[in-house]
């Protein structure tokens, strides 16, 4: 009688998990892992070690007693990182893995005192994890505000007697100590570059000199910025809150949250802000401090080898970013929960607070702005707003909402004709001539030549009576407690000039922020928008409070003001057209009011914010569908499925999946039994799926399971393989536990012909997972919408009566929302 050869091949998914292995004569006390890692069968004597591929795979041969059959197992330990580059995660695979972790690690905590800290390690780590995210975000975020700003006045001169310090700080003790008609500081201390140059006579010459020395700093910075991006790290370009927002939702990228990443993003925030390009350096603080979570996350093995589990940091990280860039713990709790996270737990959102506030707590003592406060816009003012500007706050929603609407389509088409165009291979070339143009275009405005921070709080900060700028000339003012202008009376001609000023400054911003927005140098969209938010709002709060004092007795003005006391204060329509014109880009609403309080302390106004805030949201809504962050998400492809969209289509299952019967394809699978190592080798080359489903045979295409193409490529490839790659070798994929029990396993159904007397049967059953989500073909598709969004799946077989039909992916339920939705050409989409 001829022979026939079967080798045991088991996988254990679970080593890096302290994974316990028991001997086949002893039954395993702890509790099963339903996706198919259970602990494996190894002898004492076996050690493996993690070097290479092919070191993850360990043989040890058996010899059975009668000598008829070579009976073997293969340990095979895989790596800690389960996806590949630009692939989703599978989040209960994930979950279920850390929770099988979990019950291990109580289960030996009796065994001896050093486990039972262990125990008590991984408990407290989560915490540990968030206090260094949050310190760290904390300590980077002040080490950037003081390198641009100190950076950003060098464009304007140089402090000779202590370069360090920036222009504020080098006028502080001195005696000399005036202003401009914008509050800008001059002293003697301070040297201009005309100055520097021995040019000390004002006039055209120095003027000139000074316009000359910044377009060349302006051009130096951006030159020095879109270098460093290009050649050190592409992926520290933009504000990174669409590819947070994309990985917190499963996707992975590969370097995005990596250590050079972290590094030319915070060098590059400074130079790409001090250029006067128009664009914030506190958007991409998010990215910044989600790199740093992804980085600690590393030294806890709990957080560093789950996908899913480090996302919980990540969310934590998120909130320190905004918490750092504002000053708002609260507020960026709630962005974070709002506009970034996709799976937002409770324990999360308690550390997510924990690590905020000890990102705040670090950026007050270090203490940034030097003005004593840990926000950046801080007001001094708590006068009650009247009933009857409810209007034009509300005014202000609407053009935030049309300004939001405006800028997201005309930026998302410049994206697009940069992507598809031969500008896009020209990337230096571009952010060059941008900061040419841009420096050349804002010099002569002294609103927009300062950078738009300074500007947003001049324009957020009431009148005092020792101000002597443009904003407060108020000939007939009079003076109210002795710290601010009441300014009753008409506004002189300082005012005049400034809203001519600032009108100007509007209209540039306006049109070059579209321009900048998505170049590749680090940049963000929140200053940006609440630039010319205030400058808006500040110019309508002037023409409020003009038409409040000409006409008192109108029917609308007669209630809330009087002759004595001004009702209007221009300084508060800044901060509301801020809070509209961002909320009309980023469709934000609860925490964008929280972020606007806290950022400037004013408790008193939050119903005007509210107001504005919504009313921006319906407005941009009515127009454009999502905010920016979404638009660029769709615009690069990324897989993102939005839990906050509805489906309201009446489409199935079968109208989704790959391949429908139009297409006349054929679908990819495994078969239980017969599958040849060139079989399964073709496989891979023809397809890049990233799992496949294993079915009976193929005129039974019942599913039994499914496989990852990772772990089919660590056999293939493996050296201590090559013996077995012959046509007659034959891959079984049965399952674990029977492979387990018996080793003489048989299959009930009729073997492949190929299966010939000489075959060599390798079982590679723990390959296998027995719990794939399934669904029938007449499944509606919110269905099985909802089961994606709320599973976190990354795929689904679709059958009917039983049988194998296709397979459902995310990129195709995001493909088909499109085109429901749109009608309009496919989108692609990354692979998942």
């Amino acid at each position: 009688m001829n022979e026939k050869k079967r080798l045991l091949v088991k996988f254990n998914m679970n080593k890096e998990y302290n994974t316990v292995r028991t001997t086949s004569n002893e039954q395993s006390f702890l509790p099963v892992n339903p996706f198919a890692e259970p602990a494996t069968t190894m002898t004492s004597g076996n050690i493996t070690h993690h070097v290479t591929d092919d070191d993850m795979i360990d043989i040890d041969f058996q010899n059975s007693n009668n000598g008829r059959l070579n009976n073997g197992v293969m340990n095979v330990d895989l790596v800690n990182t389960h996806y590949d580059d630009f692939q989703t995660i599978d989040w209960l695979k994930d979950l279920m893995r850390d929770r099988f972790r979990h019950r291990l690690l109580r289960s030996k905590t009796h065994q001896s005192l050093l486990n039972k800290i262990l125990m008590y390690h991984d408990a407290w780590s989560g915490w540990l994890c968030v206090l260094l995210v949050g310190l760290s975000a904390g300590v980077i975020a002040a080490v950037i505000d003081i390198g641009t700003n100190w950076i950003s006045h060098l464009k304007h001169g140089i402090c000779l007697n202590a370069f360090w310090l920036n222009r504020e700080q080098c006028c502080w003790a001195s005696r000399n100590l005036q202003y401009t008609n914008v509050n800008t500081e001059e002293c003697t201390e301070w040297f201009t570059w005309p100055q520097v140059f021995g040019t000390y006579k004002a006039g055209f010459g120095q003027y000139l000199l000074s316009y000359i020395m910044y377009i060349f700093w302006s051009t130096t910075f951006a030159t020095f910025a879109v270098l460093l991006v290009k050649v050190f790290a592409p992926y520290a370009c933009g504000s990174g809150i669409p590819e947070i927002k994309t990985i917190l939702g499963g996707f992975i990228i590969r370097g995005y949250l990596g250590k050079w990443t972290l590094l030319i993003k915070s060098i590059g925030m400074m130079c790409a802000t001090s250029a006067g390009l128009i664009l914030g350096k506190e958007g991409p603080f998010v990215h910044i401090a989600c790199c740093c979570g992804n980085i600690f996350s590393y030294l806890f093995p709990k957080y560093g080898r789950n996908e899913a589990k480090k996302r919980e940091i990540l969310s934590a990280a998120a909130a320190a970013g905004v918490s750092v860039a504002f000053g708002a713990p609260i507020g960026g709790v709630l962005f974070s929960l709002e506009e970034v996270s996709y799976y937002f737990p409770y324990k999360t959102l308690w550390r997510s607070f924990f690590c905020a506030m000890v990102g705040a707590l670090v950026v007050r003592s270090i203490n940034p702005y030097g003005n004593g406060h840990d926000i950046q816009f801080s007001i001094d003012y708590s006068v009650p707003w009247a009933s009857f500007e409810l209007l034009p706050f509300i005014l202000l929603g609407i053009l935030g909402g049309l300004w939001g609407a405006f800028f997201i389509k005309t930026n998302i088409w410049w994206c697009r004709f940069r992507k598809t165009s031969r500008l896009g291979q020209h990337t230096i070339l571009e952010v060059v001539g941008l900061a040419l143009i841009t420096a050349f275009i804002i010099y002569p405005n002294p609103y927009t030549r300062m950078s738009m921070s300074e500007l947003i709080k001049r324009l957020v900060s009431q009148c005092r009576v020792e101000d002597m700028i443009d904003l407060c000339d108020y000939p007939s003012s009079q003076f109210i407690n002795g710290k601010s202008k009441g300014s009753v009376g008409l506004a002189g001609p300082g005012v005049h000039r400034a809203i001519w000023q600032l009108f100007f400054a509007l209209i540039v911003q306006v049109a070059l922020v579209t321009f900048t927005i998505g170049v590749k140098v680090p940049s963000g969209l929140i200053i940006p928008s609440m630039s010319i938010g205030a400058i808006t709002g500040r110019i309508i709060g002037i023409i409020t409070e003009q038409l409040a004092i000409q006409n008192p007795t109108f029917a609308l003005f007669s209630h809330d003001c009087s002759k004595e006391e001004n009702c209007v204060t221009p300084a508060l329509y800044a901060i509301v057209g801020a809070c509209a014109f961002l909320g009309g880009v980023s469709k934000m609403t609860i925490s964008l009011v929280v972020i606007m309080f806290e950022l400037t302390g004013g408790l008193t106004y939050i119903v005007p914010l509210m107001a504005a805030a919504m009313t921006a949201k319906w407005i941009g809504d009515g127009f454009v569908r999502g905010g920016i962050y979404d638009a660029h998400i769709e615009l690069n492809g990324y897989p993102f499925l939005d839990n906050k969209e509805e489906f309201n289509f009446t489409t199935t299952a079968s109208d989704v999946m790959r391949p429908r019967p139009e297409q006349h394809s054929s679908l990819a699978f495994l078969t239980q039994n017969g599958m040849t190592f060139p079989d399964v080798d073709n496989l891979l080359k023809e397809t890049t799926h990233t799992s496949y489903p294993v079915v009976v045979s193929r005129e039974q295409p019942y599913v039994v399971g499914q496989v990852q193409r990772r772990d089919l490529q660590f056999i293939l490839k493996s050296q201590k393989m090559h013996r077995y790659r012959s046509s007659s070798s034959v891959l079984q994929f049965t399952s674990p536990t029977e492979a387990t029990i018996n080793s003489d396993y048989e299959s009930d159904n009729q073997p492949d012909q190929r299966l010939t007397t000489n075959s060599e049967v390798i079982q590679v059953g723990n390959l296998l997972d027995q719990a794939p989500f399934i669904v029938t073909d007449q499944t509606p598709m919110e269905t099985v919408i909802d089961l994606f969004r709320k599973l976190g799946l990354r795929q689904a077989f679709v059958t009917r009566n039983g049988r194998l039909r296709g397979i459902i992916t995310k990129k195709d339920i995001l493909r088909h929302i499109q085109q429901m939705s749109s009608h309009q050409t496919e989108t692609t989409y990354l692979d998942n």
